[in-house]
């Protein structure tokens, strides 16, 4: 298993280095290093690619640009975690999911 190395506050969705935020994300927030939007779907915990409006939440109206800040009462900042060889996103565990772990901890 790869190590966690440690990071101190939120890490960018997009390039996975420290923001150097550990509060509230607030809708004109960037990255410092690539200058990406954080508060925005992409960054969001509930973003989900294969779902209606790529949303696990039930939002009435699509969002088009989802790298862009928006105004989403929904948002929820995604934790992404650096390890060694790349960046991992973690969103929420599934039963898939804790089981590939489990299997994971049995291999040679």
């Amino acid at each position: 298993m790869t190590p966690i190395m440690p990071t101190e506050g939120l890490m960018c969705w997009h390039c996975g280095n420290p923001t150097g935020i550990t509060g509230k994300v607030f809708r004109n927030d960037t990255c410092p290093h690539c200058n990406a939007d954080l508060r925005c779907c992409r960054g969001c915990r509930h973003f989900d690619p294969t779902r209606r409006f790529q949303c696990r939440e039930t939002i009435e109206s699509n969002v088009v640009d989802k790298e862009k800040a928006n105004f989403c009462d929904m948002y929820q900042f995604r934790e992404v975690v650096k390890r060694a060889g790349g960046v991992s996103t973690q969103g929420p565990e599934t039963k898939d999911t804790r089981k590939k772990k489990f299997d994971d901890l049995f291999e040679d």
